[in-house]
């Protein structure tokens, strides 16, 4: 096997190590209280914004967050633009329907990367992506059925928005790979600003109060809403990214799968299936990087 394939491969698994992280969004997110959206966004990217700040001192690296005004515009946007969008729709839209049209973003991503100078969309890329889905749904569901109400339009279209603005910022970041991932650091502070700035506009303050609330935000901080935005930088820069969207719909799965861990579920036939349909969709996608053969 040659450098370039172990490095892409490398690259991948990091990313991968992203879409675990995420899978804690629901446990801690439960733990977290009564927080509003916004404040929780703003405490969180904070948290993470300010220590990859700090890490990037002790090391030296400032630097790199000197970037043109269009990187700091796309990274920041992309970051915020989602979780606005997303808070939006959940509050505008049942749920349900919000989270369904949510989770097209990897099946966005698997196909919007065929615009990508040196990247090949196959067909078992799309069948994996395609399956994911049906699992995410199946999941998001619970294996009923979902009725748009046409009440909740604004609701819908900022579902799309927010599955828009995350599989266009991850496809967009692969053009930009030699804007290093330090600057994520940056564009976790403008996102903590901006939802701050949401807040106080349009919730009510609740702080976290007791141990577990506040270490909740704490660990949301650091991993799911902090160090995956770094790994998932470096997927879809330098890894395949076709196979990181397939793989990306175990988040919801791995979620659910914890949550029943953690006594707030039930493992029923449901979740076995969903299971089941978006293992088989990853391994698919994924086929050329597990079937490939040493130089």
């Amino acid at each position: 096997m040659s450098a370039a394939p172990r490095t892409r491969t490398r690259a991948t698994l990091v990313g991968m190590t992203a879409i675990l992280m995420w899978a804690t969004l629901g446990v801690f997110g439960a733990g977290s209280g009564a927080v509003p959206p916004f404040l929780l966004n703003a405490l969180c990217f904070g948290l993470s914004g300010g220590l990859a700040l700090a890490f990037l001192a002790l090391r030296g690296e400032l630097s790199v967050l000197a970037q043109p005004l269009r990187v700091w515009a796309f990274g920041t946007f992309g970051l915020f633009g989602f979780h606005f969008f997303y808070f939006t729709a959940i509050r505008n839209a049942p749920p349900v329907d919000a989270n369904l049209i949510n989770y097209t973003w990897p099946l966005l991503i698997v196909v919007f990367s065929a615009l990508l100078p040196g990247e090949r969309l196959k067909l078992h890329h799309v069948i994996g992506a395609v399956l994911g889905l049906a699992g995410a749904a199946l999941l998001v569901t619970r294996g009923g059925s979902v009725s748009f109400d046409p009440a909740y339009a604004l609701g819908y279209g900022a579902a799309v928005a927010s599955a828009l603005f995350w599989s266009i910022y991850s496809v967009i970041s692969r053009r930009l790979g030699a804007v290093p991932t330090g600057a994520v650091a940056g564009f976790c502070l403008m996102t903590a600003g901006l939802s701050l700035a949401c807040h106080l506009a349009l919730e009510e303050t609740v702080w976290p109060s007791g141990a577990i609330q506040w270490g909740s935000v704490i660990a949301l901080g650091l991993f799911p809403v902090g160090l995956a935005f770094f790994t998932w930088d470096v997927g879809v820069k330098q890894g395949d990214i076709q196979v990181l969207g397939a793989a990306a719909y175990s988040a919801p799965l791995l979620s659910t799968l914890l949550l029943i861990a953690f006594g707030f579920g039930a493992f029923t036939v449901t979740v076995a299936l969903a299971c089941l349909l978006i293992t088989i969709g990853a391994v698919v996608a994924a086929k050329d990087m597990i079937l490939r053969k040493p130089a």
